[in-house]
């Protein structure tokens, strides 16, 4: 691997060299590395350009990495991955995606992924999404993500945008069956003329299923956040959505979440706020050493830690 490679897999993945254990990563298109084990095998799929991953049964404390590398302008990729959990597994998958684009031509990548949790099945899905380079061209992330649980399932989902992405619109859809959880954390940052757009869709179907979306955002610049969310309780359930954003410079945030309790033995909550960095806290920090900009960036990175 260039060494630019590496530089992106250590910020959207926390790799330092090859991983252990199965992985695949894709790089412009095309395969750059693989390694399958009989625990969790990762098959090409022959019909369209994607891989799934089949995470036998009872596998516990493993993990699969999946990091997805652009590195060239004029370009649209496009990944179908699919993920079969065994009954009984836990592991851990780390994706996202790195962007850097010198060109004036456009980077997009578009990953479609779409979880099948077993019984009592859990999933710690971490994906990351960041971009950078010098070039005119835009740098863009269109992530599908579509996650099905069975019963007493559980698929924690960590989503953070680092940085640097021109356009992003992240569509998330779940099906939470009997006795499941869903618990998602965003964490989004923009600045300059980038815009963000979160659209989350949960369907509580199963008795005493949850499902926790907590979004933290931070927008600079001149960039736009549009965070919506449509939490459906169809049965006795729990769903709470939060939305909390600061906005700096001539930022713009919308919050728009929705909650529909079709039925009565549904109980659903939803939260949303936005303002500025309050005043004092500047202060408190600027009255122990720190530049008015030091103060702002240790109190977004604490917000959104």
């Amino acid at each position: 691997m260039e060494r630019l490679d590496e530089e992106l897999l250590e910020t959207i993945a926390d790799l330092h060299g090859v991983p252990e254990g199965s992985f695949n990563i894709r790089k412009n298109g095309k395969l750059l590395a693989r390694n399958t084990n009989t625990d969790i095998e990762i098959v090409s799929k022959t019909d369209k350009d994607g891989i799934d991953i089949i995470v036998k049964p009872g596998v516990k404390g493993k993990s699969v990495h999946i990091p997805v590398l652009l590195t060239v302008g004029d370009f649209h990729d496009l990944v179908y991955n699919d993920f079969y959990i065994g009954d009984n597994a836990d592991v851990t998958i780390i994706a996202g995606c790195g962007i850097h684009n010198d060109t004036c031509g456009d980077s997009v990548h578009d990953g479609i992924h779409t979880f099948y949790l077993g019984k009592n099945a859990k999933v710690r899905y971490v994906e990351k999404h960041y971009a950078n380079g010098t070039g005119e061209g835009k740098k863009q992330f269109m992530p599908v993500t579509k996650i099905y649980l069975k019963e007493r399932s559980a698929f924690t989902m960590e989503s953070t945008q680092l940085g640097g992405v021109t356009y992003t619109d992240r569509k998330t859809f779940a099906t939470v069956g009997k006795d499941a959880q869903l618990i998602v954390k965003e964490k989004i940052l923009t600045d300059g003329n980038e815009k963000a757009i979160t659209n989350f869709k949960v369907n509580l179907r199963g008795k005493n299923s949850r499902a926790d979306i907590v979004s933290r955002s931070v927008a600079r610049g001149s960039s736009v956040q549009d965070f919506r969310s449509n939490m459906i309780g169809n049965n006795e359930c729990f769903g709470h959505v939060e939305c909390d954003g600061i906005v700096l410079d001539g930022a713009h945030i919308i919050s728009v979440p929705k909650i529909d309790a079709v039925s009565p033995e549904a109980s659903l909550v939803h939260e949303a706020a936005v303002g500025k960095i309050a005043g004092e806290q500047l202060l408190k920090l600027m009255s122990l050493g720190l530049t008015e900009q030091e103060a702002e960036d240790a109190v977004i990175k604490g917000f959104l830690n």
